[in-house]
Formats: structure tokens, sequence, C-alpha cells
């Protein structure tokens, strides 16, 4: 793939380099949200559909610009319209059904869906939740998907009978999903592949995955990839591979012992580093946050380092994720000046 990221560098930009900010996906839902939600579910209630559309849309808007305010370059509503990476897709894409919620730990609870029938396309998945964030957003919007592999992975097969087939013919939905996004105006996704973290030996089942999805999009479209922490030397440099543009890696949470990982060879995507830690309420310093981007210059060079959180945030306190998110931005364009002056080198150096 092509996509140019200077197309997402601000007018005001305020120094020559340009370290690009955005997030992985998910942000904390407004409690009020949330509330909504309860009240939709309840059947004794008078809180209709129009009612909750409304809701959802407030709380798009208001936390895209929330990501707005915090200054970044690249934003999304946080997922507001969504409630699991695995069960919103599953429920608009023909073929599978539900039968229960699944424990998967302590007292959570999955509610894992089966593929029962033939996967097909019925309707688009995220096309509204794109064009209402691009119509509020001031900024360029980046679109998170679900990955086939992990929805397949993630599923019950009882049509298949090969997790493999399953993905590959979910690919050539996500293909299909990603094409009317682009016809809606849609420059930037991200394909979210969790379970490749703990299944790494399938790492060439996503990358044909990823060449379905990447199939007749025009050029200028830029594709990242999210994989959660896990076992990346079982990877790599295999995802070299990959028709990407950007690799989204979380090494905050592991302080960075993986990195070297990545040095070994030449790294030839951009790389998508994550610089604050999703698991904890801690919300680290610039300082600490600017050290941390340097750690990316070690495997990539300026141009080619994406500044991120670990993973999505919707699991922190609200104040805690804003408060991570702008001190995030801080940092970038801290390093940015340093860059700049010549404080430090392309590797992170203090010169």
């Amino acid at each position: 793939m092509t996509g140019d990221r200077e197309r997402f560098r601000p007018a005001d930009h305020p120094n020559d380099h340009f370290l690009l900010t955005t997030v992985v996906g998910s942000y904390p839902k407004p409690t009020w949200l949330n509330r909504a939600r309860d009240l939709r579910d309840d059947d004794s209630s008078a809180f209709d559909d129009e009612a909750w559309d409304e809701a959802v849309d407030d709380a798009s808007r208001l936390i895209t610009g929330e990501h707005e305010r915090a200054g970044l370059d690249v934003v999304c509503d946080g997922e507001m319209r969504r409630e699991e990476m695995v069960e919103f897709f599953a429920r608009r894409i023909g073929g599978y059904e539900f039968n229960g919620p699944v424990k998967v730990w302590g007292h959570n609870y999955f509610d894992k869906p089966s593929v029962v029938s033939e996967v097909t396309y019925d309707e688009p998945w995220l096309r509204e939740e794109y064009e209402f964030t691009a119509d509020v957003a001031e900024r360029p919007v980046k679109v998170p998907i679900t990955g086939p592999y992990t929805l397949a992975s993630w599923s019950f097969d009882e049509a298949y009978g090969s997790d493999e087939t399953l993905a590959y013919e979910l690919a050539d939905l996500v293909n299909e999903e990603i094409a009317g996004l682009v016809a809606a105006g849609a420059r930037y996704i991200q394909i979210d592949e969790p379970a490749l973290a703990t299944t790494p030996d399938d790492h060439a089942v996503v990358g044909e995955c990823l060449e379905r999805i990447v199939t007749g999009l025009p050029d200028g479209v830029r594709i990242g990839l999210h994989v959660c922490y896990g076992d990346y030397s079982r990877i790599y440099p295999e995802l070299n591979d990959y028709p990407i543009d950007e690799f989204d890696v979380e090494l905050a949470n592991g302080d960075y012992d993986q990195l070297d990982v990545f040095t070994g060879d030449d790294f030839e995507p951009d790389l998508g580093l994550g610089v604050v830690d999703v698991h904890t309420t801690d919300v680290e310093s610039v300082t600490e946050i600017e050290a941390n981007i340097r750690e990316g210059l070690r495997v990539v060079p300026p141009e080619n380092l994406t500044v991120s959180p670990d993973c999505g945030v919707k699991l922190l306190p609200r104040e805690v994720a804003r408060s991570k998110i702008e001190n995030m931005v801080r940092a970038a364009r801290n390093v940015e000046n340093d860059l700049d002056s010549g404080a430090i080198d392309a590797g992170g150096r203090t010169t």
C-alpha cells in the first residue's frame, strides 16, 4: 500500500518534523451513555431507538471533540457505537447467530457468536459511524475494524470446519466493507488482530487475509495493522511482507523489552508505537513519554513513526485516558522540536 502520512499533517503543525499522533480506537464511554443503553435494553422503558440514536450521536460528537482538543492529528469517535469488538461485527454479518454468553475469566462473560452458515455481507458495518465522525471532525478520521482472523478465531465455527477457510471468507467481506468506506471518503483504516498475539504461528494466514483485504483498493489508502502484546519475534521479519503501511505494537506495557526484535532486520512498514500503558491508571509524565518515543526512533526514522497509546483505552477512567493522550501529544511535539533543533538525532540519542 502507499498511504501517504504527510496528508495527515495539520496545516498549522508547529515543527518541521512530524510524528503522527493518533489513538488505537476505543475510549471510555460517558457514564450517561451507559445509562442510556440500560434504558434502551429495558422493555419497560419509554426510551426508544430515536432517543438512543441521539444519545450515541451526542457521545460520538463529544469524544471526537475531546480527541481534537487533546491535539491528536488523526481522531476517531472512541467507538461510541460499539460494545464489543467481535460481537459488534458478528451482529452485522450474515451467517452468525448468538446462543448466550460464555465465561472468559473471573465474572466476565463474552457473548461469543457462532457461524452457522456461509458468511455474507448484508449491510454496511461502519459507514454510519465514519460519515458522522468525519462530518463533525476537523481532523482526519481513522477507522478501526476487527480483522477477519480474530473474527474467525473468537467465534464458534459450526459451518466451515476450518478457521483458516472462515478467516479468508471473512477477509473478503472486510474488503467489501473497506471499499465502501473508501468510497465514503475514508483514507486511514486500521485492522485489529489481537488473536494473532496468542497464535503467532498463524502469521501466514493473517498475511493472506491482508492480501484479500487490500485487493482492489486505490492508492493513497493507509492500512495499519494493530497486534496486541505477544511474542513478536514469531511474526517478525515475516510481517515485512504484509501489504500494510503501518504495524502498530503494544510495547509500553512491557517496558520495551521486545523492541530489539525489530532492530535486527530492516523494519519496512511505519512503526505505530504504543507510548502510554493502557493497563494502569498512572498517568505517565510528558518526560516519560518523550523517552518512550525515542525508543521508537531506534527502529524507524521520525518520518516513519506513529505515536499512540498501547491499545484501546476504554477500560480506563475517562479523565485518566484524556490526561494520558494529552501528555502523549505534548511529548510528541517536544520530541519533534528536539529533532528540529538537533538536540536529539534520528536514532533517539541526545546530541
